[in-house]
């Protein structure tokens, strides 16, 4: 621990959302100065997977996007402090809480079937086994699951179930994922059952999250004087020492300069990173695979093959094909088919968050935005974006797996499901369709053991710490911005010992109350 965290240099690998945190609570509450903090980041933008980009001429671009519940405690202390730029008396936690109370969503059309809405789209449709497993699953120790799989738990029936259906795409579950995982989401998410099937109490913000979170983070590090260096990937990490102290003493980066690091410094490494690889495709191309493991995945692997405590990369990033899904965003020159879906699910555009068609080989999915989504959108174009779960299985009108599919292909999919013929066709002939192929994104759902993840702070480390969604956090879920965020606040107060510690994660799963209503929600009652 650096004898004064305010005069030490303090060095953030990897500029996504947990490097950006660890520069506002190293800023606002260690009392660092931001000229002594440096976030490299390899990529031209930081931001990692909260992303959004484009024009109305080539089309607007998000790979995916992160919903927030009201528990989220580290992301909205975070967004607390943080002054939108359009508005800076304004809040970016406010302007969540404000967008989603003008904009309340309540699902009327979770799912579709056979071209219309699903008549048991309310019903889980579980049976009474599957309530069981639930439940033993809730109650099971952690220690004692292992590296189990989802499907070693429960009976193939249960994957057959509108539960299943809604789960696994809202959180982009398959049955091969780690059942850790899985009931960690069903402990930290159990207060958000009543609205399950509405998709209720889930908190969107009002732009993508690059323009409603990091655009306004940047400008206040920028503002306090952080040098944020992109284009810059740190390749290697010299660290010195045994294992009851060790510290780092450089980075080496990828233009084969040389960083040192002084003993009272402080080194903040992000490894693994779920977008790595991402590749886009077009209208008429498919987006190739690139199974290239760089920047945050291969630093992580020779550390993890150099010194004891960082885990095994290789439990994450080693099966592309279990851990990858195409998305996609289109953007269209009139509403047509935004008031064709409006009437469809009887929801306004923005209200009705995801639409999953249940009978989909690829089980699709899409999401029609509040418009714009974009800052600075052309007005009368619109944005929507989409994702296949199972991208490795045959389309139900395109004939080929969603891997391999073009955009317009994935578009002739999406009109098949919903049944639109002739003119209906004719809304997308202008569209513009960026799909995107990302072979790491569900990395961190992969079945994992004890030891498989590095802990914040490795054993004997004395000046560096470890953040993002690879790390250990007891009782909280990766693939959320709360899991990076309270990463990167455990990583600050733990080596400045200027920070407090993140409060405890919400444990609704411990209110009689909660679990009366979920068990409720489960048995149909």
């Amino acid at each position: 621990m650096p004898e004064d965290a305010t005069k030490s240099q303090h060095h953030i690998v990897g500029g996504g959302i947990a490097g950006l945190s660890a520069a506002v609570f190293l800023c606002r509450d260690a009392g660092v100065h931001g000229e002594d903090i440096c976030i490299y980041e390899q990529l031209g933008i930081v931001g990692g997977s909260l992303d959004g980009a484009g024009d109305a001429e080539t089309g607007y671009l998000v790979r995916g996007g992160r919903m927030f519940e009201e528990h989220f405690a580290c992301t909205f202390d975070l967004l607390e402090s943080i002054p939108l730029t359009s508005d800076p008396a304004k809040s970016a936690k406010d302007d969540i809480f404000e967008f989603n109370r003008m904009v309340p969503g309540s699902s009327n059309c979770r799912l579709i079937r056979g071209g219309k809405p699903a008549e048991d789209r309310y019903d889980l449709t579980l049976g009474a086994q599957d309530i069981v497993d639930l439940n033993r699953l809730l109650l099971h120790p952690e220690t004692g699951l292992g590296a189990q799989r989802i499907d070693d738990w429960f009976q193939p029936t249960f994957f057959d179930s509108n539960f299943w259906l809604m789960w696994s795409t809202v959180f982009s579950f398959q049955p091969w994922h780690s059942l850790v995982e899985m009931r960690r989401y069903l402990r930290r998410f159990i207060h958000l059952f009543p609205g399950f099937t509405r998709i209720t109490g889930i908190l969107r913000t009002r732009y993508n999250q690059y323009d409603s979170m990091i655009a306004p983070i940047l400008t206040w590090l920028q503002a306090r004087g952080v040098r944020i260096e992109t284009d810059k990937c740190v390749t290697d990490v010299t660290i010195e020492g045994t294992r009851q102290d060790r510290r780092v003493t450089s980075l080496t980066l990828d233009d084969h300069n040389t960083v040192e690091v002084g003993l009272d410094d402080g080194v903040y490494l992000t490894l693994g990173a779920m977008t790595d690889g991402s590749v886009l495709g077009s209208a008429d191309r498919a987006p190739l695979l690139n199974e290239q493991v760089a920047g945050g995945w291969s630093l992580w692997r020779k550390l993890a093959s150099r010194h004891e405590g960082f885990g095994k990369p290789e439990v994450f990033c080693g099966d592309t094909g279990k851990t990858g899904w195409n998305s996609f965003t289109v953007t269209m020159d009139d509403p047509d088919f935004f008031e064709f879906m409006e009437d469809f699910t009887n929801n306004r555009t923005g209200t009705g968050g995801l639409v999953t068609f249940a009978d989909s080989g690829w089980t699709l999915s899409i999401v029609l935005f509040h418009q714009p989504h974009f800052r600075g959108q052309k007005h009368g174009t619109y944005t929507f974006w989409g994702y296949g779960l199972r991208g490795d299985r045959k389309g139900d009108f395109v004939k080929k797996p969603m891997w391999e599919a073009t955009g317009l292909e994935i578009i002739e999919e999406l009109c098949g499901h919903l049944r639109l013929v002739g003119d209906q066709r004719k809304w997308f002939e202008s569209a513009k369709i960026i799909p995107c192929r990302m072979p790491y994104i569900t990395s961190q759902f992969m079945p994992r053991q004890a030891g498989d993840r590095p802990d914040v702070r490795p054993h004997g480390a004395r000046n560096f710490a470890v953040i993002g969604q690879y790390c250990e956090l007891p009782r909280d879920c990766v693939f959320t911005v709360e899991y990076s965020v309270r990463s990167a606040r455990t990583a600050v107060a733990s080596l400045t010992g200027r920070v407090t510690p993140p409060p405890p994660v919400a444990r609704t799963d411990l209110d009689p109350r909660v679990l009366i209503r979920a068990s409720r929600v489960l048995l149909g009652i």
